[in-house]
Parts: C-alpha cells; structure tokens; sequence
C-alpha cells in the first residue's frame, strides 16, 4: 500500500500534489520505522540460522574462530533460510508497511502498480522481513551471481543477479523491476554484502575493545557442525544483550545469526540455514526474462521521476540534514536534523501527530522536549524542533546525548 492512503485508495485531480505531500511528511515523521526497515533490508540477506545438537569438536579460541571467519572463502552455495524477527514494533494495521516502504527509498505502490512505482523494487519488499517469520530459498556462485526467494503463501518474490543485470520479480502481481550493478565488485560490496564472507567482515567490524567475544560450546546447524561464537557489549547503556553466530567448523562460515536483547525475552532475530549445500549451483538458476505480460520498471527511471530524488541517494528523511554518527561502539547514535519540524501536531497534522505520538514516549531534557519511539533493539528520539538520535541505546541514552549536543 502507499505510505498514507484513503479508504477507497482514490484520489481527486485537484488533490493528487497535496496527497504526495501528505505522503512525504507522514513519512519523514516515522523515522523509527524507518530504522527498522534499513535494518530488515540488511537481515534480510544475512546468511545464518536455526541450531540443533551438541557436536564433539576440537577446542577452539575465540580469536582462532575470528580468524576462521576472517579467511572463510565460500563463493558458491544454495540452500533455504529461515528468519524470525521480533522488534516489538506497535501494531499499526498494516500502516507501518506503507511507511516502511516511502522511508525506504521503496516506492509506494503495491500490487496495483501505480505510477508510484513498482511492486517488484527490492526496497519494497525487503523492508517485509521487519517482523514475523519468513522462508527464502538463497543461491550464490561467486560476486557476480547471486539470487534470494521469498517464498510467500501462494506467490514468490525473486530477487536475482546476474552479472551487471539486477532483477526483481514479483509472481503475485506479474511485476518487474530491473537496474545494473555497479561495474566493479568493489563498488558492490560497500553497497550490498553479497556473499557469506561479505557478512563475516562486517560482523567483525564490531569487533572491538567495547566487545566481549568468546567460544560458547558446538551446535549443529542445517546438518552441519559448528561452533558458537558469543558476542557480547561491554559497555553499558545498549539495547544488545547478546550476539550468537554458529560458524561452520568446516568452512568457517556464519551458519546461524541470533540476537538476544539486553531486557531479555525471545530473540529479535533469529535466522539460519535449514538447508545448505556449498556445491556450485546450476548455472540456469540464475537466469530471468521477463513473463509475457509482465510491467517491467527500469530502476534509472524510477529514481529519477518525481518525488523520488531525494530517495536515489538512500537518506532516511527526505531534508535531512548531514548525517552524524555521535559515541562509540554498541552505545553509537546516529542524528540529524529533518529541517527544523519534529512530530506534526493535531492541527498540522490532521490528527497524525497524536496518533504517533500514542506509540512513544515524551521527554524532557536541556535540549527541550521531544518523542522516544522504542522497539526491543533500536529507539529514537524526535525533538520537538526536528533533531533524530537513533541507535541500539536505551532511552536514557538519547536524552543525554541530545542534552550534550546543546
């Protein structure tokens, strides 16, 4: 659905400019969300899962496991993932899907391919995986061929590159979405890990003196034996309780991905492999034409047609002001300003300001007043004159850092 539509999904002539505005703002207010669904885009690709068993395998130091990962040289597999991911975001009534998607960079449409752009862009159908439990089939033969299948009740969403094509097939709707990758492989990996080791070289960024890391016994995952890799924050003030990755003892690649949160509950994520094969794929899994009747959107258009420049450049808000990234390590917060308007109130707003306001928090502090959106692993605080610290922090945490901003 788009971010913010009418009952009857229909709109007069006259009002079709004020209704895109209406759109942009509900969007640049739900920063939170917007959070989440950077942050499903990312797990969403993670190539980790469930555990079973207790293997017999030879001890193993924690920075001897690092440095399995570290020189882990899978290129090519095929098998299926499972992920589950609780966030504890409110339940919006389907809303926060339109939301997700218009902070996202994704365009509003749905199914109904509207000229707000296509069913099939990835942006869209990646910010899904924020909540609930979800199947992909995923297959990999080296840096240039990659595809990802979200399987969903009678439809499937494909996600499939090929070299320098990248394409986006949506069966529920018969929709495409095409673009090009970049020209060369290094250019790709600072945008999108697309391999297994490309997500073991960003975990270890995390690796630091605020990290705690350490062996935490064996597990068996998809069949395989594997060690269990504990990552822990040092520092007090974060949302993380714990990371928990079970690395293949053969391979040494990241199997099965677990975050715990530090108030404790069920995982946020939980995502593993419940099939894996490192055998090289077939080489017709990778290839895509277009069905006969499908709309195909070129992604070069659609970032380039209107209302959509601000989104090519991936920022979180439309106006936002410089990106900055305030602390260190897990008690890291990043802000910026959205141009001087925090929440709408119920006069500017139509009501909308008091409907969000309902799912956060007020706050005071040196900095003024504002909004805390809270989920189970990241918050974020809107102040009333539009400034944003968001991070994996407790709520404390951004009044402080808002307060020594001032």
């Amino acid at each position: 659905m788009a971010p913010i539509d009418s009952d009857d999904n229909t709109t007069a002539a006259g009002e079709g400019e004020e209704t895109r505005a209406g759109r942009r703002k509900a969007a640049r207010y739900v920063v939170p969300v917007a959070v989440m669904g950077v942050a499903a885009a990312t797990i969403g690709l993670v190539p980790a899962l469930a555990d079973s068993g207790d293997p017999d395998l030879p001890k193993i130091t924690a920075e001897q496991l690092l440095q399995k990962i570290a020189e882990s040289d899978v290129e090519q597999l095929s098998g299926t993932v499972r992920i589950s991911t609780d966030l504890g975001l409110p339940d919006l009534g389907g809303l926060e899907s339109g939301l997700l998607s218009g902070m996202s960079g994704a365009p509003g449409a749905g199914a109904d391919g509207d000229e707000d752009g296509s069913a099939a862009d990835p942006s869209a159908k990646l910010t899904g995986l924020v909540s609930g439990t979800h199947t992909l089939r995923v297959a990999a033969d080296g840096p240039g061929r990659q595809k990802l299948s979200l399987l969903e009740n009678a439809a499937e969403y494909s996600l499939i590159h090929d070299g320098k094509d990248v394409w986006g097939y949506d069966s529920a709707s018969n929709e495409v979405f095409h673009s090009t990758a970049p020209d060369t492989a290094g250019q790709r990996e600072k945008e999108v890990p697309v391999t297994p080791k490309d997500f073991a070289d960003q975990a270890l960024k995390a690796v630091d003196d605020t990290t705690s890391v350490t062996v935490d016994g064996t597990a068996q995952v998809a069949g395989r034996d594997a060690y269990r890799l504990v990552i822990k924050p040092k520092q007090s003030g974060s949302t993380v309780g714990a990371v928990t990755v079970a690395v293949d003892a053969g391979t040494g690649m990241p199997l099965k991905f677990t975050l715990t949160p530090a108030s404790g509950g069920a995982a946020v994520v939980d995502a593993g492999f419940t099939q894996v094969d490192f055998a090289k794929p077939d080489a017709s899994t990778f290839d895509f034409t277009p069905p006969k009747g499908a709309k195909v959107t070129e992604g070069d258009e659609a970032a380039g047609a209107p209302e959509r420049g601000h989104r090519a450049g991936g920022g979180l808000a439309e106006g936002a002001d410089g990106l900055e990234v305030l602390g260190e390590g897990w008690n890291a917060i990043a802000t910026f300003d959205t141009g001087g308007q925090g929440l709408p109130t119920a006069a500017a707003g139509g009501g909308l300001g008091g409907f969000l306001g309902s799912f956060g928090d007020q706050v005071k502090g040196d900095f003024g007043t504002g909004t805390v959106f809270k989920t189970r692993l990241v918050n974020a605080l809107i102040t009333d004159d539009g400034q944003v610290y968001a991070g994996a922090v407790t709520k404390d945490a951004l009044v402080k850092a808002a307060d020594a901003a001032k």
